[in-house]
This record gives C-alpha cells, sequence and structure tokens, in this order.
C-alpha cells in the first residue's frame, strides 16, 4: 500500500466534539460530496439540527451541488472579514445549514498552520450550536483535511471498487490511526452493483487494515448504484427531494438510522 505521512495534527480524547463526522475519501471520483449532503438531508429530516461543512479548500463545490448562491462562505472567515457563525447559509429544501468553501482558491488550500488551526477551533466552537456537524473533506490525505479532521471524533470513508480508491482510502486510514488513534473509522461502500460487491468492496479494504495496520474499521453501509443519483446532482437538488423512493436513498436512510444510533 501506499506510504502515508507519519506526523501531523493530534487531538486528544478530551478535545474531540462528540458532534462531529468526518466524511473522506482517499481519491476523489466517489460520491463522497453527494453522500454527505443526502446523509445531512436523511438526517435533517429526523429532527436533527444539522450542518454541513465545505471542507475542500480550494476545490469546493457543495454550493454548486446544491444549487445555492451563498452571500458568505469561507474565504470571508479566512480573511477575517466574517465569523464562522456568519458564514452559515441556510438550505431550506434539505432543512439543515451549510457552510460554503470557495471553488478554484489556492490561497485557502495552502493556509498557514496556525490558520488552519484557528479554522479547526472555530468549526468546533460552532458545533456546540448543533447536533451533528458533518465535514465534507477533501480528497486526499495531504494537511488541509488533517487538520480539519482532528476534532472530529466518527470518520466515514467513501469507497468504491476501484483499485485506486481502496488503496488511497487504505492510506487515509493509516495517517489517521497514526494521528488520532481513538478516532472511530466507518466505511461506506458506494456505487456498487449489489449489496454482495459491496461486502466485497469493504472486505478488500478490511483485509487490509487488518494485516498491516491490526485495525477494523467497520462497515457502516453500501449504496447501490442509481442512475437518480446523477440525474439529482445535475438538477442541482438532493436526492431525498428529488428521487426520495431511489434505492442510492433507501440506502443512505439505512446508514443514517444507524449513526443515529450511535451519536
Amino acid at each position: 500500500m501506499a506510504n502515508t505521512p507519519t506526523s501531523g495534527p493530534k487531538a486528544s480524547s478530551e478535545t474531540k466534539s462528540k458532534n462531529m463526522i468526518a466524511i473522506a475519501s482517499g481519491k476523489g471520483g466517489v460520491g463522497k460530496t453527494w453522500f454527505a449532503i443526502t446523509l445531512a438531508h436523511s438526517l435533517a429530516k429526523h429532527d436533527r439540527n444539522i450542518l454541513l461543512f465545505d471542507g475542500d479548500l480550494g476545490l469546493a463545490n457543495l454550493d454548486i451541488q446544491l444549487g445555492l448562491t451563498p452571500k458568505n462562505d469561507l474565504g470571508g472567515v479566512i480573511s477575517g472579514k466574517i465569523s464562522m457563525g456568519q458564514a452559515v447559509t441556510k438550505y431550506p429544501d434539505g432543512g439543515f445549514d451549510v457552510i460554503a468553501g470557495r471553488s478554484g482558491s489556492g490561497s485557502l488550500a495552502n493556509l498557514p498552520p496556525s490558520r488552519l488551526r484557528m479554522l479547526s477551533d472555530e468549526v468546533a466552537q460552532l458545533s456546540n450550536e448543533y447536533d451533528n456537524v458533518l465535514l465534507d473533506l477533501g480528497a486526499g490525505i495531504e494537511r488541509t483535511v488533517r487538520q480539519l479532521a482532528t476534532y472530529a471524533s466518527m470518520c466515514i470513508i467513501v469507497v468504491t471498487d476501484e483499485p485506486t480508491a481502496l488503496t488511497d482510502a487504505y492510506a487515509f486510514i493509516k495517517v489517521t490511526r497514526t494521528e488520532r488513534p481513538n478516532t472511530v473509522i466507518h466505511i461506506v461502500a458506494n456505487m456498487v452493483n449489489s449489496a454482495r460487491e459491496g461486502e466485497r468492496t469493504y472486505n478488500t479494504l478490511l483485509k487490509a487494515c487488518q494485516s498491516f495496520l491490526n485495525y477494523t474499521p467497520t462497515l457502516l453501509g453500501i449504496i447501490r448504484r442509481d442512475d437518480k443519483v446523477r440525474e439529482a446532482i445535475r438538477s442541482q437538488t438532493s436526492l431525498l427531494t428529488r428521487f426520495p423512493n431511489s434505492e442510492a436513498a433507501a440506502d443512505i436512510e439505512v446508514v443514517a438510522a444507524k449513526i443515529r444510533e450511535l451519536i
């Protein structure tokens, strides 16, 4: 498997926010942002106060998928013009709040470590106002991704059956276990043709984790491949609004139910 960094941001169990969930992937193109949006919507449907934070610094597109044009975004927070709370945008159709990033801004992706830590602290402080905060992290294991995940007590890693997706997911698990060993890691197999295929995808990753890390991440859910997902993304609408009875929507609801039991 790929080499990974062995040093980076650390957080003790005392500093973690129990209601913060990091949603990550080793690589792009696995449906991570779509999953984060749909999970936020599902949790909000069950009377949870949810904040969805676009942590893909520099390549943000959460607001685009939702068809939002936020007045304020993370760029204003980083520049010091507004507070983190002032960057919150309501998403009425889903019943949850959003903090949008700023797509294409390299300055956000190259923040100095001190400012990045302050940003993480501000998100953690804002989390006190919500039942759950979902952090849609950027793909990979870069410094910005790892720092933003510092306070999350749970990490959901979205994977597909592509070999590179599995290899990069393993790399993310390895560095997370090194830097934040108390973080609970769950796996979601996305865009699979069947439950059996999803289990095979998970078992491939599981075998590597058990063999090389002596760690067993749990399988949180399997999301079936569904053409309705692409249609919802193209229409810039949440799947649970446009196609609430689709197979992928049903699979997300199962994942959300498990999370409500855990947190």
